[in-house]
């Protein structure tokens, strides 16, 4: 009996930098599950990054292979992955051009994260057609290799059904090529920066899966903890506490249940507390910065994952794009490739 495929899911990052624990926590351990049960293709945004990043686009280039071995180190498998840049892969540009021809402006107006972004990102000039778009790259990107499901945060679930609108729209106007992928809710735990903010590389308060156990250390016993109990003799309140998410994701059931009784009877004072989170997630994080040291010292493994990851990619958007052409009958005969 054949064996049965797997359905296909897409997800990506941008390479603005490396990698830190809201990362972590809020992706990459759910894209470790998904690699159990999917054909998964993980792919590193850089012409994304481009859109608040186009005045100094030199970084990007040495962020990409600190991203993906930020990605081998937590465990994802290059053998059950297919790990790709999206700038290697040139029908990507094509199909966004495509989709482009026929996505109605209001659509992108109405994104609900356009003027938050623009907003958040004040500092930077975002009135583009680049940042205005991205969320057709985004729509080609998903479509490209007919991902039946995308893993999103729930901000992100207005972008998945602009994809869904984008491919119902293609359907109809030419012939029915792409799939409406399905959103695959991330349960996205809430956590801050060192700071009580949220964890950024623009506020610098954030804990990264390359930070060595010294560095992870010194973090923690800065962090932001119950701001409500000013004296150690007065009772805490775990829930009030920014550090406690923190705890409850690195310590064992039993743990928590000791930490929660102790702190709301003031045995327990908030520095002793944060040095048994540092303990705990300098040793649970032990494994993945051995696992980033060693790549760091091997570049060469890093680039043919994705020399390797690149050349399964564009099979298949070499596929997908001769159907696109045919579809909108531009079969380019005359081509000179």
């Amino acid at each position: 009996m054949a064996e049965e495929t797997k359905r296909r899911i897409l997800s990506g990052m941008r390479p603005t930098g490396k990698l830190h624990l809201g990362n972590y926590y809020g992706a990459l351990c759910n894209w470790l599950r998904l690699q159990e049960e999917y054909e998964c293709y993980y792919f590193v945004a850089d012409w994304h990054a481009l859109t608040t990043e186009y005045e100094a686009p030199q970084s990007l280039s040495g962020y990409v292979t600190e991203m993906v071995i930020d990605w081998l180190a937590v465990g994802l498998d290059p053998e059950r992955c297919t790990f790709f840049v999206q700038s290697a892969i040139p029908e990507h540009a094509e199909l966004y051009l495509i989709f482009g021809m026929f996505t109605p402006v209001h659509w992108l107006e109405r994104n609900p994260t356009y003027k938050e972004q623009v907003q958040e990102l004040a500092h930077k000039e975002l009135t583009t057609y680049g940042f205005l778009g991205y969320p057709v790259l985004q729509a080609a990107d998903i479509l490209m290799y007919k991902a039946d499901g995308v893993p999103v945060g729930v901000d992100q679930v207005p972008h998945v059904e602009m994809t869904r609108e984008i491919a119902r729209r293609f359907n109809h106007l030419y012939r029915r090529i792409f799939p409406e992928p399905q959103v695959l809710l991330t349960e996205v735990p809430k956590l801050t920066g060192i700071d009580g903010r949220k964890m950024s590389k623009s506020y610098d308060n954030c804990i990264y899966l390359s930070d060595p156990p010294e560095v992870m250390t010194k973090k923690v016993m800065q962090m932001v903890t119950d701001v409500g109990r000013p004296f150690r003799k007065q009772p805490g309140e775990p829930d009030r506490c920014l550090a406690f998410p923190f705890q409850r994701l690195n310590q064992p059931a039993e743990k928590i249940e000791e930490i929660i009784r102790a702190c709301r009877s003031a045995e327990l004072g908030c520095v002793d507390c944060k040095k048994m989170l540092a303990q705990a997630m300098v040793a649970n994080f032990a494994p993945i910065y051995e696992k980033h040291l060693f790549y760091a010292e091997h570049p060469e493994i890093v680039r043919d994952v994705l020399l390797q990851g690149n050349r399964r990619a564009r099979e298949v958007a070499r596929r997908t794009m001769a159907e696109v052409r045919e579809a909108i009958a531009f079969t380019l005969e005359f081509q000179l490739w």
